[in-house]
């Protein structure tokens, strides 16, 4: 993987456990409102939105079976990050919302979320 990949979810889902209900993600939805606040930025790297039921086959094949929850960012091969998660397989990860804002700020040049 040549480029920092952001997993995120589609919205507009169901969940089981809710009938009838309608959801969206709003850790992703955060990450999508970034996205579209810096396009310029957001060309930077590839983003991905897959579908709410697991097993999301696309993000186990990067990162494993346990770390499927999104949003989560990729990060390119050999690289790391301070706001790291975690490595699977030699690949760095980084999975929680502020860190994921951290890291994007970090490796990509978006503005810092203001405290």
């Amino acid at each position: 993987m040549n480029r920092d990949k952001l997993f995120l979810l589609r919205p507009d889902f169901q969940d089981p456990a809710f009938p009838g209900r309608r959801f969206y993600c709003w850790h992703c939805a955060l990450m999508e409102g970034v996205l579209v606040s810096f396009p310029e930025l957001a060309r930077r790297l590839d983003v991905e939105r897959i579908e709410w039921p697991r097993p999301r086959q696309a993000v186990i094949a990067l990162v494993g079976e346990q770390n499927q929850s999104l949003p989560l960012l990729v990060l390119s091969d050999g690289q790391t990050s301070a706001h790291q998660s975690g490595v699977f397989r030699g690949r760095a990860y980084v999975s929680d919302k502020d860190k994921i804002l951290a890291a994007l700020s970090e490796r990509h040049g978006f503005p810092e979320a203001h405290p």
